[in-house]
């Protein structure tokens, strides 16, 4: 690959250079290379600009310091746990496009909880549309030991949904996920589509235990932030997963997706393994994006 990670640029950018209208053009440039949208990249070095004139701050380590400050302003981290008191069925709706590594990501989410003490969980393969999909989710099922509900290929993604509630309520407090399909070419169809299972689960899910979350691949840019743009205006998102999640290479898609959508991260994805997720943390991103 050997792409220079942002921090990498940044350090460069202060190799002889004052902090002028120069120094600050390029930082732009950089911050929009790596993957932060325009429209934020400008506001971030327009606000660093004016804070370090006005605090007479020339020194490269503080300067710095001012550019975390601003970014940690705008990524946000959310600890998103299942409410299993009362008999609770919490439903988390898993959204996406196809390529994102949604399945694997639902699998993942789904071990974590397991591991984490949510024994209740239940798959729910609710991407209909694909015939990989499901059998690809039955087959983490049958991996990581988790109960699948899945349907034949085609049939209707909400009743689904309502399956695999009824069969995590009949065991107790619990955790559905439904993996979702995930097909953008045709936003009137999407929305739906989406719509309808978005219903079910309202109504199956308990009061305050029911989460729309989005997967995006961390490499795609500028393009992840408008399918967050797309899912968000059809369903309302709660919470964004980031999958093939290196900080060090570009990354910069977080800053972005919380600024303009105000959504935070919940958990970062970085490999095939089902141990490859994390909890997200806004400081240690923030951290890793500008090498400190």
């Amino acid at each position: 690959m050997g792409k220079i990670s942002f921090a990498e640029k940044l350090r460069n950018l202060f190799k002889g250079k004052k902090q002028n209208e120069e120094f600050f053009e390029d930082l732009t440039d950089s911050l929009i290379e790596g993957d932060i949208g325009a429209k934020t990249a400008f506001e971030i070095t327009d606000l660093l600009e004016q804070r370090c004139k006005k605090e007479h701050i020339t020194d490269e380590d503080l300067i710095i310091q001012e550019l975390k400050k601003i970014l940690l302003d705008y990524v946000k981290d959310i600890n998103l746990t299942p409410d299993l008191s009362d008999n609770k069925t919490n439903i988390w709706m898993i959204l996406g496009v196809n390529g994102v590594g949604k399945t694997t990501s639902v699998a993942k989410i789904g071990n974590w909880f397991k591991n984490n003490g949510v024994e209740n969980t239940v798959l729910a393969s609710a991407d209909t549309f694909r015939a990989a999909a499901i059998e690809q989710l039955n087959m983490h099922g049958n991996k990581i030991g988790l109960r699948v509900v899945s349907h034949q290929h085609g049939s209707d993604p909400a009743a689904v949904v309502f399956d695999a509630a009824e069969a995590c309520h009949s065991k107790g407090a619990g955790l559905v996920l439904a993996d979702t399909a995930g097909r953008l070419h045709n936003k009137e169809n999407l929305v739906r589509e989406l719509q309808k299972i978005d219903k079910i689960c309202k109504e199956k899910a308990s009061e305050g235990c029911y989460k729309k979350i989005l997967v995006i691949d961390a490499t795609t840019g500028q393009n992840a932030l408008r399918q967050a743009e797309v899912f968000n205006e059809a369903v309302s998102l709660d919470a964004i997963v980031l999958t093939k999640y290196d900080s060090t290479a570009k990354g910069g898609v977080a800053v972005s997706i919380g600024k303009e959508l105000n959504l935070p991260v919940a958990f970062v994805c970085n490999g095939e393994k089902y141990e490859n997720i994390a909890l997200f943390n806004a400081e240690k991103y923030v951290n890793d994006f500008l090498g400190l």
